[in-house]
């Protein structure tokens, strides 16, 4: 079963693509689903305009849930340090709290 995450924030790809050390798992891309007749088409490549993922843990997946269709995950001090000073990307304080 799928984990949600406390907090994660959607970016364009090509927000991503600016990160030196950027690499594209795209084998776990989340299917295509038709609304028809509900059958799934598999994905192989991520176009310009798609958004993917920031989860909390600093993992990028193409969906909302934190340990699904994950994208990139080659967490580094610099990873961390591109998603605060080039993305923005700040947990906002009080979501990590236990519950």
């Amino acid at each position: 079963m799928a984990t949600l995450g406390r907090y994660c924030k959607a970016y364009p790809i090509h927000r991503f693509r600016t990160f030196t050390d950027w690499t594209e798992e795209v084998e776990n891309l989340a299917p295509i689903e038709n609304d028809e007749d509900g059958s799934q088409q598999p994905r192989t490549n991520l176009a310009d305009d798609d958004y993917l993922f920031l989860q909390e843990n600093y993992v990028v997946t193409d969906g909302i849930f934190l340990d699904e269709h994950i994208i990139f995950d080659s967490v580094s001090a610099a990873w961390k340090e591109f998603c605060t000073n080039d993305l923005a990307f700040e947990v906002p304080e009080g979501e990590l709290a236990t519950a």
